[in-house]
């Protein structure tokens, strides 16, 4: 550096020639390229010609020519990311483009645009062309578009760069192009300008909604915010940061309103409210801006995530608190905003949330803008108080003519009221605290509830209060008590609630007192009082429970009412003979009661009102009501009813509330429910047929076959949201049933199964459903007398659990939910579900199919966003209890892993003295062993991370668990089949998986060693594929014979097997014999065996030689790797048998996907099974948890497989590059077929081609050849697992290649094409039918859809029910039936021909 330095010195002091000094630096023309000094000393050459302004034109063609001729070329040269000298080389290069382009403007820049456009892309720094904080984007942009201090061109054509990637149909560039432009920050040199705003709220929020775009980088960690998440955060701080304050208000506006602009699915707009919450707090919004934030949250409503809409609706609430300008906006534009959270997901009271918006509220209280207001004494800016007192007042206040029956008024305002009283009241509460006052007497909650409780007390004696004041009230009270209970506190920690609760027992005798007039008396008798009805049993349980919590268990008043309110109830019931509205009404408002009161003595024993007298009386009715008796609408209508009825009618079809159905349907369901109450009490006194006596007198027990058929009536009566209570009466029936009626109970189970099948699981029914219907069908007693007659029930529930695992592919949650519930049942069963079983634990032996699918259970994702959302789920709970969504939606329980988890927890509870454990266990292991050996023969040779390489994994996982509480007897007899999979040719984390097994059974029982020794005897032809598992079996020989006295002869034996192999001509098998010969022969030594002496100038010598290897190519290298490998240097058998290690450490090391890898928290936070408390396997050795994979992979090399001295790695193997594989590294093989189809220009067709239902690879690969060739849009097949059939690519000539290919099982299709019609697409069937379309005569629309028929059986009448249309093709044969695939090719061709002529006459 220094003489080049010194040579340009000289230069500059004798010539006056600055393009001849420009030349000689870079060692003149046709020099070798240009070296780091040299390219240094050009950097300060070119400072100091820009500096003195010398040169002119001449000067600028000397530093063009430099530019590209000596400057670009080592930019575009090849060299790897970890090279510090090829960084060194890049960083100088880069300084001289950048002067180069200042000397000679925006056409060098223009120049150096279009070369890196033009050329062949060729990887930079190792990156694929497109991606990386260097590749060629990002180094166009750091030298030439932006020079420090200046923009050379005008940020729009920066833009115009970014919005042709914003825009491409290639994921993998749009992606790259957004991360690229949100680290512009980096710069803080951000351009001011309107059109960068613009820019960023049109084109740059337009590729924001794209969700794939925020998933986890390649080895970031489940849970961990995703990088475009971080990087969108940053951006916009500082992009708001660098904006003038004035326009800082216009800018956030307009991006919020961008946000309720289009329709935003849950992980785009999660992570834009995640970013807004994240900008430093100033004053940017005003009313207009709070009222975008509340359209923003309707947008979040849309989605069915409730987690991920939960925590954008935190965000949310936290950006308004964080960027409104107080004084612009009022309380009540406040109280309204909040109004659109729901407590239930977000804003709960008790959260932190919560406390933060309480200290905002106090922080501005007396800061925020007067609202219009008619109370002219409070001349001062509102305070919340103030506000709050007005706002009850308010609202209680009702008209006298109101008096009369009306309908119930909207809840909205009784929850903002309440939410707006408990806001004041925990801000006055922080105002003593602060100022340590002890106010013990709530003045200000005490004043805000005065006006209410005035109501409440005159309820009871004043007959003559409106209606709509009484409503308002009790609404209103409902709402506090809701809103008021903390989730996770005592309610005696709870001052407020305390004083609450304390203040609502003075009125609580007049309340009581209310309720039942109004629900025993005639006054509910319009279908608008229903809605009354439903709020005054709801204020009912809520007054129950506070009077429970507050001592009031025996008191007279709760007995006199429940008393009361059965008997008018029954004898409203009782009442026959009259059809008119009123009495009807009455009749439902009666049911609800008495299922209300049903449920209080079912979960409130405490109140004791079992003893009373009445209850019996309850009882003997609800055994005696006719099941699915409905209400006949009524044909005659009061006079002074007739005008309400109308009205509601009208009311009913324009707001979609209940018509009279769904009165019918919800008086049915309540019977039901009673009726619950009844089976559950006397479950134990059914008789096992309608035979047997019953000393009961109740004929709903007395009568279980004609009970059970009046619930399989229900089901077709109800509508899906109502038949809950029916499973549970189920429940009960079903196994006392079983026995004697098995054909009505597996009617029974086909039915609820058609319930829980027909619903969608984005439904909230569907998870409480789903639940019911697995508690009754695999109720313990169900699934004991099934399993000990073997009969129709039997295979029935084994059909079911085959069904469940299939929803479990599409529906996640579904298994979780069925496992967890057998698990618990079958290890801790509760006195219900034992009933006269001795030990419901039988069953996981008759029915161990489910534990065994739950040990090799998980997804492998393809292009559907469930692996996304469930990333995006575990980041939202890392967050804690920062976030309020964390701490009031309840845990779903719904990740894959969840599965697996139980069924490991519920293994480690199993005993090996127990018979019936160590059965289970035995018969479990075995089924294992036999899956893999059929996984193993379904492909011989399967890729890393592939299914059936998950799935062995996931298989040998467990069987290292059940290990050790084996006996020696079994073990003995499974130990071949063990050594038999260990001759597989098996993945590296298997291998290690299989050859710990080996070590733990041989370290147990040492006398199995001569079994082995046998492993070693096979043909050189079985044990290429193999040798190494074994021979890394002998590097643990000292953990082997750990328990062994006599170690001499097994060590000589050892020696003569290693021995031979560590000449054998395969370099990788010596390798692995030389490790093993080090480790034994160390313990030869040790024994000082005079034996071996014989031996020991060979084994020295060998030794000897391998660790003074020189000049052997990589030789010295690959033994040093092999030697610091984890599963020899530092992995030990026994003190690393942990969970911890075979599910989250081992896979890891193992370079298995992350998919793989169950962090020990999960086995302690999910299922409700806890370990055993003797059970101390949890935790991986801190010096494995640490290590890092390391480049050495196990590798079984072939025999033939001669390694030669000058190969550059000995693990390094021939492979064909696929440029697009590197850069989608995530993407599935559908997305990548669609991008090569897109870089090709494919035609827009807008033809889908449904193949789902053939299952020829012949006709498929046919199919796949002509719809590429006719530019199909995508071809739809069953599975994308025929593309590697040699039939499918013989027939498709790589047409798969081309051509988007999209996975839709048949069981999927209804879903499919329900969806497809949605988007507008015509779904035609090739297929002959009554009404079916000749195809000479049929114009097919653009958007069309063909679904062709099976081989066999053509198209399913299920499906042909969701087809526009039918087309058949005219023939004139005889056969009357052609080939699928020559029958589609006829209708594609002409749906191209059709829309060519089109093309052409548009033209």
């Amino acid at each position: 550096m220094e003489l080049v330095l010194a040579d340009t010195l000289l230069g500059l002091a004798q010539s006056p020639d600055p393009c001849a000094l420009l030349r000689a630096v870079c060692g003149g023309d046709g020099a070798a390229p240009l070296s780091v000094e040299r390219l240094e000393t050009l950097r300060f050459l070119l400072q100091w010609l820009e500096a003195g302004g010398a040169g002119g034109e001449a000067l600028r063609r000397a530093a063009w020519e430099v530019a590209l001729g000596r400057c670009w070329p080592l930019l575009r040269g090849g060299g790897g990311a970890d090279d510090p000298e090829r960084r060194r080389l890049v960083r100088a290069a880069c300084g001289a483009l950048r002067l180069c382009a200042r000397l000679c403007g925006a056409q060098l820049a223009a120049r150096l645009i279009f070369m890196n456009q033009m050329t062949p892309p060729l990887p930079f720094f190792g990156a694929p062309c497109v991606s990386g904080a260097n590749g060629p984007l990002s180094l166009t942009f750091k030298v030439v578009i932006f020079v420090p201090g200046c923009w050379l061109f005008h940020p729009s054509w920066h833009m115009c760069i970014y919005k042709r990637m914003f825009e491409s149909e290639n994921k993998t560039l749009t992606r790259e192009g957004v991360a690229q432009f949100l680290e512009i920050y980096e710069t803080k040199r951000l351009p001011n300008s309107p059109g960068f705003s613009e820019f960023i709220i049109g084109p740059l929020m337009d590729a924001l909604s794209e969700s794939s775009l925020y998933g986890r980088s390649p080895g970031q960690l489940i849970g961990a915010c995703p990088p475009l998440g971080m990087k969108l955060q940053k951006f916009l701080s500082t992009y708001l940061t660098l904006l003038p304050e004035e326009e800082r208000s216009s800018f956030l506006l307009k991006f919020i309103q961008k946000m309720t602009s289009r329709h935003w699915c849950a992980v785009p707009i999660l992570f834009l409210s995640m970013a807004l919450a994240c900008i430093p707090s100033c004053k940017a919004l005003g009313t207009e801006g709070l009222h975008a934030l509340r359209d923003v949250l309707q947008c979040t409503m849309i989605t069915h995530q409730i987690l991920l809409r939960g925590a954008a609706q935190c965000f949310l609430l936290q950006t308004a608190m964080h960027l409104t300008d107080v004084e612009k906006v009022s309380l009540p534009e406040i109280s309204s905003f909040l109004m659109s959270l729901r407590p239930e997901e977000s804003l709960s009271r008790g959260t932190i949330l919560w406390m933060e918006l309480c200290d905002w509220l106090y922080t501005h209280d007396r800061c925020f803008r007067k609202s219009i207001n008619r109370h002219a004494e409070h001349q001062e800016r509102s305070s919340l108080s103030v506000y709050v007192h007005t706002l009850v007042e308010d609202y209680l206040k009702a008209p006298a003519s109101k008096r009369e029956n009306c309908f119930m008024p909207d809840w909205f305002e009784a929850k903002l009221v309440a939410t707006m009283i408990l806001l004041a009241a925990d801000v006055e509460e922080m105002k003593n605290k602060q100022s340590k006052k002890s106010n013990t007497e709530r003045v200000e909650l005490k004043s805000f509830l005065h006006p209410l409780l005035d109501v409440l007390l005159k309820l009871g004696t004043n007959a003559y209060i409106p209606t709509l004041k009484t409503d308002k009230s009790l609404q209103l009270l409902l709402k506090l008590l809701q809103t008021c209970l903390l989730k996770q506190s005592s309610p005696l920690d709870d001052v407020v609630l305390s004083f609450l609760s304390n203040s609502v027992m003075t009125a609580a005798e007049s309340i009581l007192e209310f309720v039942l007039r109004r629900l025993t008396t005639s006054e509910l008798n319009t279908v608008s009082d229903l809605d009354r009805c439903n709020l005054y049993l709801a204020l009912l349980s809520e007054l129950v429970n506070l009077c429970s919590n507050a001592g009031w268990k025996k008191g007279p008043s709760i007995w006199n009412f429940i008393s009361s309110l059965i008997n008018a109830s029954i004898q409203n019931l009782q009442e026959t003979g009259n059809e008119q509205l009123g009495e009807q009404i009455q009749k439902v408002v009666s049911m609800a009661s008495l299922t209300v009161v049903c449920e209080i003595i079912d979960q409130k024993p405490e109140l004791q009102l079992k003893s009373l007298h009445v209850v019996e009386t309850l009882k003997d009715f609800i055994s005696s009501v006719q099941l699915n008796q409905v209400l006949k609408k009524p044909s005659y209508i009061e006079e002074k009813n007739r005008y309400y009825f109308l009205c509601y009618s009208l009311f009913e079809e324009s707001t979609s509330s209940q018509g009279w159905g769904k009165i019918v349907a919800s008086y049915v369901h309540d019977q039901w429910v009673c009726l619950h109450f009844i089976l559950n009490k006397y479950h134990k006194f059914i008789p096992l047929s309608n035979d047997e006596t019953l000393e009961l007198s109740l004929l709903a027990v007395q009568r279980p076959i004609r009970t059970l058929q009046s619930a399989l009536e229900a089901l077709t009566l109800l509508p899906s949201d109502q038949v809950l209570p029916v499973f549970r009466c189920m429940k009960v029936l079903v196994p006392k049933l079983l026995g004697s009626s098995e054909s009505l109970c597996i009617d029974a189970f086909d039915l609820a199964w058609k319930v829980i099948s027909s619903l969608s699981n984005t439904q909230l029914i569907f998870w409480s459903n789903l639940k019911a219907f697995v508690q009754f069908v695999f109720d313990t007693e169900v699934l004991a007398v099934a399993a000990s007659s073997k009969g129709q029930a039997y295979s029935k529930i084994k059909e079911i659990i085959l069904k469940l695992v299939e929803m479990s592919t599409a529906r996640t949650g579904v298994f979780n939910a069925v496992l967890s519930y057998c698990c618990q049942s079958w290890l801790f069963p509760t006195s219900d579900d034992t009933g006269a079983l001795e030990n419901p634990f039988s069953n996981a032996g008759n029915y161990s199919e489910l534990i065994t699918e739950a040990c090799v259970f998980g997804m492998v994702f393809r292009r559907d966003q469930r692996r996304l959302i469930q990333d995006v789920h575990a980041f939202v709970e890392n967050l804690g209890d920062e976030c309020a969504a964390n701490v009031v939606t309840e845990s779903t329980n719904r990740d894959d892993h969840y599965v697996r988890v139980c069924a490991v927890k519920f293994l480690c509870w199993l005993d090996g003295s127990n018979t019936l454990h160590k059965m289970f266990m035995e018969d479990l292991v075995i089924k294992l062993l036999d899956k893999d050996e059929l996984v193993s023969k379904s492909r011989t040779r399967y890729y890393v991370n592939s299914l059936q390489h998950r799935i062995k994994n996931r298989l040998w996982q467990t069987l290292l668990v059940i290990f050790p509480k084996l006996d020696q007897n079994f073990l003995t007899g499974t130990l071949d089949k063990i050594f038999q999979a260990g001759f597989g040719n098996n993945q590296a984390s298997i291998k290690y998986l299989i050859e710990w097994i080996i070590i733990l059974i041989l370290h147990r029982y040492p006398q199995c060693l001569e079994n082995f020794w046998n492993c070693f005897c096979y043909g050189e032809e079985k044990l290429k594929t193999s040798i190494c598992t074994f021979l890394s079996v002998l590097s643990h020989f000292d953990i082997i014979l750990e328990n062994t006295s006599e170690k001499k002869p097994i060590l000589k034996k050892a020696l003569l097997v290693v021995l031979q192999w560590c000449f054998n001509h395969n370099f990788s098998v010596r390798l692995y014999a030389l490790v093993a010969l080090k480790k034994i022969w160390g313990m030869c030594k040790a024994l000082c065996v005079e034996e071996f002496e014989a031996l020991t100038p060979v084994i020295e010598s060998s030794l000897h030689q391998v660790e003074n290897m020189h000049g052997a190519g990589n030789a010295r290298k690959n033994w040093q790797r092999i030697q610091d490998h984890f599963f020899f240097a530092t992995f030990h058998p026994l003190k690393d048998y942990s969970l911890e290690t075979i599910f989250y450490t081992l896979p890891r090391l193992s370079e298995l996907v992350e998919d793989e890898w169950i962090p020990l928290c999960k086995f302690t936070r999910y299922t409700d099974i806890s370990l055993p408390a003797a059970f101390h396997w949890l935790h991986s050795r801190t010096e494995l948890l640490n290590l890092k994979p390391s480049d050495w992979s196990q590798q079984d090399m072939g025999s033939d497989l001669v390694e030669t001295d000058n190969q550059t790695e000995w693990t390094d193997v021939q492979k064909k590059i696929i440029p697009w594989k590197n850069s989608s590294p995530d993407l599935d093989l559908e997305l990548v077929f669609q991008d090569r189809a897109a870089k090709l220009g494919k035609s827009n067709s807008r033809l889908i081609v449904v193949a789902s239902l053939i299952d020829k690879p012949t006709n498929l690969g046919g199919l796949c050849r002509t719809s590429e060739i006719f530019g199909a849009s995508a071809l739809v097949v069953g599975s994308l697992h025929y593309i590697n059939d040699k039939q499918f690519q013989h027939l498709s000539v790589s047409a798969e290649q081309w051509l988007p290919l999209v996975e839709v099982k048949p069981s999927q299709l209804v879903n499919y094409l329900q969806q497809k019609k949605t988007e507008g697409y015509t779904i035609i069937g090739v297929e002959q039918t009554a009404k079916s379309s000749d195809l000479t005569e049929y114009c097919f629309p653009e958007k069309s859809l063909l679904l062709l028929g099976n081989e066999h059986e053509g198209i399913p009448a299920n499906l042909i029910q969701h087809l526009d249309v039918c087309v058949e093709i005219p023939q004139q044969g005889i056969i009357r039936s052609l080939n699928v695939h020559v029958s589609g090719a006829l209708l594609i061709w002409e749906y191209t021909r059709q829309q060519l002529i089109r093309q052409k006459q548009l033209k």
